[in-house]
């Protein structure tokens, strides 16, 4: 399933995902050359968190190839930036559309839900949480972790809180047939979570290699539900009451 829009319209223009999204694609293009091996191998690890090295539980000087004759070693001084850094690197075109689509489509409500503000500060602490639950899990890894879907998809578990309802539009593949669906919010999100969770477990019984960080997804989704409440400005808990009643929900 892809979704491609949602029905659920916002009061403030969303100039915070909008910037978000800019800073993704400039940090691609001109940190990461547009995926050019030597850049994004690079960028990839020197701005990417390495589980390892932010805890100090790999061997210094352990290192993982990243592209030919290009090896990304351990450094004995961790970097705690790449906290923040990895959030705004991706691993090829796919990884930064893909991202940047889910974040356009759902973004803007929880940045009207919370103010603009408000959504920098949940953005960042969202990916936070993302990282450190996949560290959780692989504390001495020396793969480098990059992407901003930990952070989007503390987005996902707050819109799934705050809009269960809101229909979103998905394409759904039909055999070599592509058809369009409405879904509710909690059946799309449910789904999408659920395919996490399935992968995280998947994932837990291989060996470790590089790919999806299911963990961080999960991580970052329960820390987007968990914060809601602290996030949505008064102003707009009032709107989303009245557009309930309007709509026939308790």
């Amino acid at each position: 399933m892809f979704p491609y829009k949602d029905d659920n319209p916002t009061v403030l223009p969303p100039y915070v995902t909008v910037g978000i999204i800019a800073l993704n694609v400039l940090a691609w293009i001109f940190v990461q050359g547009a995926g050019t091996t030597a850049a994004l191998a690079r960028s990839t690890c020197d701005l990417g968190l390495i589980p390892g090295e932010l805890l100090h539980t790999a061997r210094p000087g352990a290192a993982i190839p990243l592209a030919p004759e290009m090896l990304c070693v351990v450094d004995p001084e961790a970097n705690y930036a790449t906290i923040i850094t990895s959030m705004f690197m991706h691993g090829g075109w796919l990884h930064l559309i893909g991202n940047m689509w889910f974040f356009w489509i759902f973004g803007n409500n929880i940045e009207d839900a919370f103010g603009h503000v408000k959504f920098v500060v949940f953005y960042l602490i969202a990916g936070i949480a993302a990282a450190f639950a996949q560290i959780i899990v692989a504390p001495s890894s020396i793969i480098p972790m990059v992407g901003a879907s930990g952070a989007i998809s503390g987005v996902l578990g707050a819109y799934v809180v705050l809009y269960p309802h809101a229909r979103i539009h998905t394409l759904l593949p039909l055999g070599f047939f592509i058809t369009t669906v409405q879904l509710p919010a909690y059946v799309m999100l449910g789904l999408w979570i659920a395919l996490q969770v399935l992968g995280g477990l998947t994932a837990a019984t291989g060996p470790e290699r590089g790919g999806v960080a299911f963990m961080a997804h999960i991580g970052g989704f329960v820390a987007g539900m968990l914060l809601v409440k602290l996030f949505e400005t008064g102003e707009h808990r009032v709107r989303r009451r009245e557009i309930r009643t309007e709509r026939g929900f308790r």
